[in-house]
């Protein structure tokens, strides 16, 4: 008797007289009716038991959560709300469920119960589609890197730079936290910790991945990131995952194109291969949609808002021009803006970004040449002296998506830029050779990979589309 999928048996056009399937008890009613899921699809399917032929106690132990084995006859139904059935011949109980205990009962929970049990939240229609949908884009960004000649590097996990300059970053030492030893300055002697320096975890594979750049050509990371700020908010984590693209020979332009064909690919991707995960949470945001004040619903479905970014070409401005045009928008004039824009330097936020998406341009927009000030070291300064050529892209619904830059290729600017932020040149000097060793123009930009999956799902907050998430004062799990 042939196992199948519960995704394989809906796909099954004809009837099947002897077929196998294992998962978990969505439900059992009337004693005879059970929907069973195994994950592999968002539908249950309905499987009706002969009660007069099953054994009384058996049928005791089928409750919301088992898991179970059933064998039986696939045909077609001949209730309501399926096309198809199992009419099941044989009923094995391969793990019991406690039904006074489990907490995912068959009704509605609260996101926040449900981070709370998160190792058993994939178990409900909502987790488990977002987690398909985490998964088909993860395959979809290493087939896009894959099928343009990129080759996938792993960068360390453990650093010794700070690629942001922020300072934000979680230490790792093996020194006694009490009692660490001390130099002759009194200061924390890392010289005798595990690695012999000071170092953290990292918060991005950037700089590490240029070095591969400036020998294979083009190259990505896509792992694990950390940061140690002290953000509670729906859209921070502190472990999260970030994709890295890096490319020698690249100018700013090629970036924006690169980045451009690599989010409409990865989009139209998980839309034709999640359609009916990604049809259920639509209908999901529109019922939540409905409960919100007219004023603040989005004018775009989740469908809408993947084929807003796939069908139209992303709109290039200067940060110099998206300042002018925020500058005279009504919402600053009439003080609508949580941040008015007043002069130019200021970093803008999401609600700026979002009107020159939503409002402004209507469609997905570039904005490059930001002003230096904000920007990180390694971005190459323009012959303005001022701004440098970074480059952000906004979507509708979140605001950023992609931070990228021309890397800064000449070797004298690096070092005065180094020292104007106090970055000593001896913890980058590996950095700084690849500008004395056939230096060349080269791009790269990065993604964070749950900000993705929530503009897919259509999903609030962060916590909700990584399997088990790390915030201040959360490592549960």
């Amino acid at each position: 008797m042939q196992l199948y999928s519960v995704s394989d048996l809906l796909n099954q056009k004809n009837r099947v007289p002897e077929i196998a399937v294992k998962g978990w008890v969505r439900t059992f009613r009337a004693n005879r009716f059970i929907a069973l899921n195994d994950g592999s699809t968002l539908e249950n399917i309905q499987c009706v038991v002969d009660f007069e032929q099953t054994d009384e106690a058996l049928l005791k132990r089928v409750t919301t959560g088992a898991a179970v084995e059933i064998k039986g006859e696939l045909v077609e139904s001949q209730g309501k709300g399926q096309a198809i059935e199992i009419l099941v011949s044989h009923l094995t109980i391969l793990g019991d469920s406690d039904p006074d205990t489990y907490p995912i009962q068959p009704k509605k929970h609260s996101f926040e119960f449900l981070r709370e049990n998160a190792h058993l939240r994939t178990r409900t229609s909502t987790f488990s589609a977002i987690m398909r949908i985490r998964s088909t884009l993860s395959f979809a960004i290493h087939k896009y890197f894959n099928d343009n000649g990129f080759y996938y590097m792993h960068t360390p996990i453990i650093t010794g730079s700070d690629a942001e300059g922020a300072g934000e970053m979680f230490k790792v030492t093996k020194l006694d936290p009490k009692h660490p030893p001390l130099d002759a300055d009194n200061n924390v002697d890392y010289a005798q910790d595990f690695f012999g320096k000071e170092t953290n975890l990292t918060v991005s594979g950037q700089l590490e991945a240029e070095t591969y750049a400036m020998s294979l050509g083009k190259v990505y990371t896509f792992g694990p990131t950390f940061r140690a700020e002290n953000s509670n908010t729906s859209r921070h984590l502190s472990e999260f995952w970030m994709i890295e693209p890096e490319v020698a020979f690249m100018d700013l332009p090629g970036n924006m194109d690169l980045a451009e064909d690599f989010l409409k690919s990865v989009l139209n991707y998980v839309l034709e291969t999640n359609k009916t995960d990604i049809e259920f949470l639509e209908k999901r945001l529109r019922d939540e949609e409905k409960k919100k004040p007219q004023a603040e619903r989005s004018s775009l479905s989740l469908i809408e808002k993947l084929n807003f970014v796939i069908d139209n070409n992303f709109k290039r401005v200067s940060y110099t021009e998206a300042i002018d045009i925020l500058r005279n928008s009504k919402p600053n004039k009439k003080k609508k803006f949580k941040y008015p824009i007043e002069d130019w330097g200021a970093d803008l936020q999401s609600e700026h970004e979002r009107f020159l998406v939503e409002k402004h341009f209507k469609c997905p927009v570039i904005l490059f040449d930001y002003p230096a000030a904000i920007k990180a070291f390694y971005m190459r300064l323009n012959d303005d002296g001022k701004t440098v050529r970074a480059m952000d892209i906004l979507f509708p619904g979140i605001g950023e998506m992609v931070g990228g830059s021309q890397r800064e290729e000449r070797l004298d600017v690096l070092k005065e830029k180094m020292a104007a932020l106090q970055i000593p040149e001896e913890e980058l000097w590996w950095y700084l050779d690849l500008r004395k060793y056939g230096t060349a123009v080269h791009s790269g930009f990065g993604l964070g990979f749950e900000r993705l999956v929530m503009f897919v799902t259509g999903m609030t907050n962060i916590r909700d589309v990584i399997p088990f998430p790390r915030s201040p004062q959360n490592a549960a799990f």
